[in-house]
């Protein structure tokens, strides 16, 4: 009974959707992106159940974007608890400078059970300049710097602390005969008090164009967190539900 609850809950909260890119136009200001994704395997002897959800908004004009990601991920094995991961993060980019090239701003809300995190703030900007900009290739290098406080459990006891980050970001994107994205980020955020104190977070995604708001995906998540020394590997596939309005 708690599955089909969960997976109705699944259903109502709003799944994975991936970044916003070029469908925005001089008309078209906003975005809305649901999905949702889960498992359930149940044998004799084992089981597992793993559900992924989230949802993004975003809003463009012509010198400024800004979006809002939250998401949610809780997994079971054998009856034991193995995610309960939250993110929310709120962003903008600042179009006012040379072409290509723009500011950017951002604040991330963390809580990880899979990898110790009980609670992670983030926040910082920085400066980004997209290297290809076309509506088939993508291609943005980003840099900047985040200051970060977070409460985390080493040897099950929790530690307090704050650093500040340099966040580089690597982002690429390529659209093959309209219907088929390919496109993948990856964050390396290490600290400047602490060379062994870093966070890599990667993300792939392929969506394929079914109609004009719904899309086949696909997602591989990669996590490490080198103060808690744990990592995670997420593999997501189901539909999406886009909308440009």
């Amino acid at each position: 009974m708690k599955y089909f609850i969960a997976c109705a809950a699944s259903i109502i909260l709003m799944g994975s959707c991936n970044s916003v890119y070029a469908q925005y136009s001089d008309s078209v200001h906003h975005y809305v992106g649901i999905a949702s994704t889960g498992t359930l395997n149940k044998t004799t002897k084992t089981q597992a159940f793993v559900l992924n959800n989230s949802v993004k908004l975003g809003l463009r004009k012509k010198s400024i974007a800004a979006n809002l990601y939250s998401s949610w991920l809780y997994g079971e094995q054998q009856k034991s608890q193995t995610n309960n991961d939250f993110i929310t993060t709120v962003d903008f980019n600042l179009y006012k400078t040379f072409p290509r090239f723009y500011y950017w701003g951002l604040g991330n809300y963390t809580s990880s059970y899979s990898l110790k995190i009980i609670d992670q703030y983030q926040g910082g900007a920085g400066v980004a300049y997209n290297v290809f900009d076309r509506k088939d290739l993508w291609l943005n290098v980003s840099d900047g710097l985040m200051y970060e406080n977070s409460n985390i459990l080493i040897a099950d006891s929790t530690n307090r602390y704050s650093t500040w980050r340099n966040s580089l970001r690597l982002s690429f994107r390529v659209v093959i005969q309209k219907s088929i994205t390919l496109s993948t980020t990856t964050f390396y955020q290490n600290s400047l008090s602490d060379r062994t104190d870093y966070i890599l977070r990667s993300n792939a995604a392929m969506n394929i164009k079914i109609l004009k708001w719904l899309s086949m995906s696909a997602t591989y998540t990669y996590n490490k967190y080198s103060r808690t020394n744990r990592e995670n590997t997420i593999l997501n596939y189901g539909l999406t539900i886009d909308k440009y309005f």
